[in-house]
């Protein structure tokens, strides 16, 4: 029936005289000698060729076809690995209560803000853009450098001036290897102007696998 159709017939067994392997176009021999079972008995070391050869030809073909990452999701939208592969930053991003607060904010006022908002890192901005960011590692660092003089040092003077950010339209998967490569928690989210639209956090994508 199928060869009247004009399909090609692969065939894989371990007998290249079997019906099947003789009315096949291509045959694919996995033979083995000997099954594992002591008894010569249960099909032990010929599934393992089995899946050998398949896995061989899986790989082959997403070579030839340049399968990518995205077409696998795209085929498995369901599963955990498509899901992280499909969700975008923006779908797990905290968009409210963002701590944004202005360079000349003193520190005391600084540590309020990154209190109030549980996410331990503060969005220092200018003009609506992102110039720095404070997490609770500076503050912990400034206490012990000022000391006495803390409440009164401005934001701008212990911020960190080049962040990690991260596109809301980027995959979660990208920013969790920065996350990871960068041993930081959390990732400020600007648009392409450069504006604060978030913050994504380490649990957020690493929940997603």
């Amino acid at each position: 029936f199928m060869q009247n159709n004009g399909n090609t017939i692969i065939a894989i067994t371990g007998n290249p005289q079997s019906t099947l392997a003789k009315n096949a176009h291509f045959h694919l021999n996995i033979n083995v000698g000997r099954e594992a079972c002591p008894l010569n008995l249960a099909p032990t070391s010929s599934t393992t060729a089995m899946l050998v050869m398949g896995d061989a030809l899986a790989i082959a073909l997403m070579k030839m076809r340049n399968f990518k990452a995205e077409d696998y999701a795209v085929f498995h939208p369901g599963g955990s690995l498509g899901r992280r592969l499909l969700t975008r930053v923006r779908d797990v991003m905290r968009k409210d209560g963002v701590p944004c607060v202005p360079k000349p904010m003193t520190l005391g006022e600084v540590i309020i803000a990154i209190s109030d908002a549980r996410l331990g890192i503060a969005a220092v901005v200018e003009n609506g853009k992102l110039i720095g960011v404070i997490t609770d590692g500076d503050v912990r660092r400034a206490m012990a450098k000022y000391k006495e003089n803390f409440f009164n040092i401005e934001a701008q003077e212990v911020m960190t001036r080049t962040p990690k950010t991260i596109l809301p339209t980027e995959r979660i998967v990208v920013a969790e290897e920065m996350m990871r490569n960068h041993k930081i928690h959390s990732i400020v989210v600007t648009d392409e102007q450069g504006h604060v639209v978030g913050i994504v956090e380490f649990f957020n994508v690493s929940v997603m696998g």
